[in-house]
């Protein structure tokens, strides 16, 4: 197969392992990086070997290009995306696909008059870890879904990001920065979400910066920082989740999912291993089970390479604008029904993605 010719836009913090990846994974070749500052581009440009270092307005015109990987801050999301797209190219956004949803419907729609597609981070979903979980719900194990739990909390990235500002900005938060793996897995494990109810806040006024190089900096928060949440599930399931900025430490699982026969509890999902543990009726104890899936490192990109394979072999992708807009839809409708003291009803939709075959590699995901 052709190799699909991406061009990686934005050469920040998580554009490495994009750029490690893309080298690896054979149906991909990076043509092309650009950042707002050039010297970032070039860096990247040599560190990697890829042979062309410009403006971002230059790789959305460069002909070379049939993918374009954007990795910029969520804020540049739409305007980058939506650049690339009246260009020609595909587009996969790191996550969220982009802030409003307003600004995702004109991404999606735009894409579909072009005849083009839009992906979206997360793919953690593709690793070995949560498609192992995937099969272990498929083959009946635990039986119906009825419930679940998601939880994330942290006192927030000051401590450790080089310039983390934009965490506590409109578009950040933790449901904004780290929800798109735990819901984009409890989509992909129970399925769509139908509605949602919360409550949130922030917890603290103001953030002092204690890495580096911008130590002692103070910003000022403008979004909640701690959402306890429950979600409705199409098939009547109810999960629990929370989402925090405001926490030092705690002991409570990332996901656990519950049926009428058992219980899992499921790996990081911000990783693409991990451990998958079960208990069932009959057992004494917590059994693990082994990952029957390819990708259990860090294989960000992954959802990249089953869109190359999407675009040559004209299939559908699984992480997919529409399972990112779903996502994003109830981002919002969190923040909603805090505001509004209600519940509110999600008006978008999407089916489970395909899991990947048992002990998927690169030539399985061709088909």
């Amino acid at each position: 197969m052709q190799p699909l010719r991406i061009g990686i836009v934005g050469c920040g913090n998580i554009s490495g392992i994009y750029f490690q990846n893309a080298t690896k994974f054979r149906p991909l070749e990076v043509v092309a990086c650009a950042d707002l500052d050039i010297e970032r581009a070039k860096a990247k440009a040599a560190e990697f070997k890829v042979a062309k270092a410009v403006e971002p307005d230059a790789l959305y015109s460069d002909p070379e290009v049939e993918l374009v990987v954007n990795l910029t801050i969520p804020n540049a999301h739409h305007s980058v995306a939506k650049a690339a797209l009246e260009a020609g190219k595909h587009v996969y956004n790191e996550k969220p696909l982009t802030i409003q949803r307003a600004e995702a419907q004109e991404v999606l729609a735009l894409a579909e008059s072009k005849g083009l597609l839009v992906g979206c981070a997360p793919d953690t979903f593709l690793g070995a870890g949560l498609q192992t979980c995937r099969r272990v719900i498929d083959s009946g194990e635990i039986g119906e879904v009825v419930a679940a739990e998601a939880f994330m909390m942290c006192h927030g990235h000051e401590s450790w990001h080089p310039d983390p500002a934009f965490y506590y900005k409109k578009g950040g938060g933790p449901m904004f920065d780290m929800g798109p793996y735990y819901l984009t897995a409890l989509v992909h494990l129970v399925g769509p979400m139908s509605r949602v109810s919360a409550s949130a806040r922030a917890s603290f006024a103001q953030r002092t910066i204690t890495s580096r190089p911008k130590h002692g900096e103070v910003i000022a928060v403008e979004v909640p920082t701690h959402l306890s949440c429950t979600i409705d599930f199409e098939n009547g399931a109810i999960a629990t989740v929370i989402q925090s900025f405001d926490v030092w430490a705690h002991k409570l699982p990332c996901i656990e999912v519950h049926g009428t026969k058992g219980s899992m509890i499921v790996p990081d999902p911000n990783g693409f291993g991990g451990e998958v543990l079960v208990k069932t009726a009959g057992d004494a104890d917590w059994r693990a089970v082994p990952l029957d899936a390819g990708f259990p490192e860090n294989s960000r990109g992954l959802g990249v390479m089953d869109m190359a394979y999407a675009i040559r072999k004209g299939r559908a992708h699984r992480a997919s604008g529409a399972l990112a807009y779903h996502v994003l839809d109830a981002f919002h409708a969190f923040h909603e029904s805090s505001d509004e003291d209600r519940h509110v009803r999600l008006t978008s939709g999407v089916p489970r993605p395909e899991p990947l075959p048992a002990g998927s590699g690169p030539d399985e995901l061709a088909g």
